[in-house]
């Protein structure tokens, strides 16, 4: 589906007043970052939601960089942006594997409302069909995510 198709996606339960979002996102595929970010800042745009960008190095720095901004208490909800593209060492494993890790430890035992949006992907040409907000659009996907899981966290805390 297009970008500019594109209508706000339903939300189940209403958002947190003042919603603001962290756009945590890796800039070691700079390109892909920045189209990532674009859908990410669409999607919340669509819903009203104010998005701060970011930037670490890697992938791998993603997880650390949401712990620390959580600490801040100024974020209602984080978007996780990057792209790991495999290459011919395990490197590609580690990184794939210990930032999807610490992203999913930081959402169960913090309960930080995370959505995940960094590619694994075999080449350049996989990751811009999933970044491509013509295309996957991966990044809108993620923020939709995040904003999903703060909705949820929001109406369990007002119904208490």
């Amino acid at each position: 589906m297009a970008e500019a198709q594109r209508t706000a996606r339903p939300i189940v339960s209403p958002l947190p007043a003042g919603a603001r979002v962290l756009i945590v996102e890796a800039r070691f595929y700079e390109a892909l970052a920045d189209e990532l970010a674009a859908g990410a800042l669409a999607e919340l745009a669509r819903h009203k939601v104010r998005g701060d960008r970011l930037a670490v190095p890697g992938a791998f720095e993603i997880p650390g960089a949401i712990a620390i901004a959580a600490d801040s208490g100024r974020f209602h909800g984080f978007i996780a942006l990057g792209c790991v593209i495999r290459g011919e060492t395990t490197h590609y494993d580690y990184v794939c594997g210990e930032s999807a890790r610490g992203i999913m430890d930081l959402s169960v035992q913090r309960r930080l409302a995370i959505g995940y949006g960094i590619l694994t992907v075999d080449n350049e040409d996989q990751a811009w069909a999933r970044a491509r907000r013509s295309e996957g659009d991966k990044g809108a996907d993620a923020a939709y995510a995040a904003l999903s899981m703060m909705a949820l966290r929001h109406s369990l805390r007002v119904a208490m």
